[in-house]
């Protein structure tokens, strides 16, 4: 029986997609330490020896887009010319335009706090958070970005030496569906790049090892099934053996299908496009509203028209978990948080370079670094509005 089971994945920082998304957001993350106000729309798409770098950027900053490509590829490993894909030999075209004036004129200045900004396109977006994990995620993709994290770690570390930078983490989960809460480990599946030299026997012991390390006790079931490297062996890979382009992981880096999407992606987007900021604030006040004992599971949409500043449709889902009458929760958060783009970028503190470090890994859950949307300091104020003490 399937039906009680649900599968996440996550992909390792050196995947194609996430050499892209890396380098988009190492790009924005350039522009916005020398100005601030930067708009940026930057793809990559990277190939077998090939970066191309496309879209649009206004910004008074000074950036070597190929050196910042090249630095990136090297930070993530692809370091030597016998993985088919390096920094030093890779060719790198560029092709940037300024923002469209339409649009600039549009969202508006943003230096200047008498005026509200215009969201930078319209689209809806999803927040979501769950009590399933203490940093309020579903536990299937938590476990996968714990998965491809600690692959990192090993690799850098030397601790197995034999790993290479592409890899994938999937995680089942048999569930208690009547109470929606995760009982055990189903299935992991682990595909890792690895040096020719080394046996698959090796491999799969010490991917064991490791996974059995990062699932908690209580999830461990001896009829677990893993599977690494299931196709054989997996020596070539990266670039040189798939195409990877900026914002393909889009549900890698939200909640592994757990929640909706609206199908925009994250990437090397400043935060006045509300495709990237105005997921934030969903998460933001999704997880708020979940920390403050309100719901056990909460789904914010909201959605906005291109150049308007409030959102055209704002809406909390709970999935019938909500400890209060859930307008009255609708009433409460739209009370609370602020969605205007401004009041996002004020609120989250969005014009910081912080973006590169969401580019692995997953955009949510992450409390070791200082992502803003991430805090729960709104609990008080939820719980005031809604009439709870």
């Amino acid at each position: 029986m399937y039906h009680d089971l649900f599968t996440s994945e996550s992909v390792a920082i050196g995947h194609p997609d996430k050499v892209a998304d890396q380098i988009s957001d190492a790009i924005l993350d350039a522009c916005l330490q020398q100005d601030p106000y930067s708009r940026v729309a930057c793809e990559t798409l990277v190939g077998a020896g090939l970066v191309v770098i496309a879209g649009e950027i206004t910004t008074h900053a000074q950036v070597d887009y190929r050196e910042i490509a090249r630095n990136t590829i090297h930070d993530i490993g692809y370091i030597d010319s016998k993985l088919g894909f390096d920094y030093k030999s890779c060719g790198i075209i560029t092709s940037i335009n300024k923002q469209s004036p339409e649009i600039a004129a549009g969202v508006g200045k943003e230096n200047d706090d008498t005026q509200e900004l215009g969201a930078g396109d319209q689209g809806f977006m999803f927040g979501y958070a769950c009590d399933e994990t203490p940093e309020l995620m579903p536990f299937p993709i938590m476990l996968a970005h714990r998965i491809v994290r600690q692959l990192k770690l090993e690799r850098e570390s030397g601790r197995i030496p034999y790993l290479r930078p592409d890899a994938k983490a999937q995680v089942t989960v048999q569930y208690n569906n009547s109470h929606h809460t995760p009982i055990k480990l189903h299935t992991v599946v682990v595909s890792t790049q690895h040096d020719p030299d080394v046996d698959q026997k090796t491999i799969a012991k010490d991917m064991r090892c490791m996974v059995e390390q990062l699932v908690p006790a209580d999830m461990l079931d001896p009829s677990m099934q893993l599977f690494i490297n299931p196709s054989g062996s997996f020596i070539q890979g990266g670039p040189a053996s798939d195409c990877g382009v900026t914002g393909r992981k889009i549900i890698v880096d939200t909640y592994g299908g757990a929640s909706r999407h609206g199908g925009g992606a994250f990437s090397g987007k400043d935060p006045t496009k509300v495709d990237r900021s105005g997921a934030y604030a969903a998460r933001y006040a999704a997880k708020n509203i979940v920390a403050a004992g309100l719901a056990k599971r909460c789904e914010v949409q909201i959605a906005y028209a291109i150049g308007r500043a409030e959102p055209v449709s704002f809406r909390v889902e709970t999935f019938g978990t909500a400890q209060i009458d859930e307008d009255l929760l609708n009433k409460a958060a739209s009370k609370v948080f602020s969605f205007t783009p401004r009041g996002i970028i004020n609120t989250l503190q969005l014009r910081r370079p912080i973006y590169r470090q969401t580019a692995f890994g997953g955009h949510f859950g992450r409390d070791e670094i200082d992502f803003t949307w991430e805090h729960t300091d709104r609990v008080a104020e939820l719980r005031k509005a809604a009439g709870i003490k």
